[in-house]
């Protein structure tokens, strides 16, 4: 079976996009190992877990499960260290996202960029979701380029963002803005022309499950799959091991 790689911020990672994946690869026969940037055990983004706003707004309830779970797993447990890494061993790389504040140690994160460059190089199976398509819009190959020059991509639609922090900016601040450009907005910036961005089905409440993608959207060209939002982890999940 496979072995993927999934790079973590120390915390603040969103609960669905890790938690989901993990146990469906898992349950699939996968081998999953987690990397944080000194090898310190990461801890999901708590208000996903307890409700952003009046106990609304967060991880739904199969998923928060999934992450009890995930805590204790072993090899989540005990992560690897981002400059350790020898990509060569693994043969896939997800990239999940999440936009709490705790995410900019992974996001902005040289070493990590290194070390994804050098997995992409490989044309191994790559997949990013949400806030996790701004590593690969920042990471470069071997001429400088983003490494999305030139792909056709999705990631956390601007109208999502902009609406989850009209919604909570009143009592949560700048929550729901990791950085004061949108992520659409520099992911866009980093491709060969912004037509190459997919925004997807319009959503700001319908998701996929286990049972039903109708909801959930992905994008592949070629080895790389892209994703929106928690609500496309279950149809990632799975577009990624058909690829396995």
């Amino acid at each position: 079976m496979a072995r993927i790689l999934v790079p973590l911020p120390d915390r603040d990672f969103d609960v669905t996009e890790v938690a989901v994946p993990w146990r469906l690869l898992t349950r699939a026969g996968h081998e999953v190992v987690f990397a944080t940037e000194h090898g310190a055990v990461p801890a999901g983004d708590p208000l996903l877990l307890t409700g952003v706003l009046f106990g609304q707004l967060g991880a739904e309830r199969e998923a928060k499960g999934f992450y009890r779970e995930l805590e204790r797993d072993i090899a989540f447990q005990r992560p690897l260290r981002w400059e350790e890494l020898e990509v060569g061993r693994f043969d896939a790389l997800l990239l999940p996202g999440g936009h709490a504040p705790g995410m900019r140690q992974y996001l902005a994160s040289e070493a990590l960029h290194r070390a994804v460059s050098a997995f992409w190089a490989l044309a191994r199976p790559c997949a990013a979701i949400c806030h996790g398509v701004l590593v690969l819009a920042r990471a470069r190959d071997t001429h400088g380029k983003s490494l999305l020059h030139g792909k056709r991509t999705t990631c956390l639609p601007k109208y999502m963002e902009r609406t989850a922090y009209a919604l909570t900016a009143w009592r949560l601040g700048t929550y729901y803005r990791t950085y004061p450009a949108y992520v659409e907005d520099e992911v866009k910036a980093a491709l060969a022309n912004p037509s190459q961005f997919v925004r997807g089905p319009l959503h700001l409440v319908s998701k996929g499950t286990s049972t039903d993608d109708r909801a959930a959207f992905v994008l592949e060209d070629g080895n790389y799959l892209s994703a929106r939002w928690p609500g496309d982890a279950y149809l990632l999940a799975k577009r990624l091991m058909a690829r396995l």
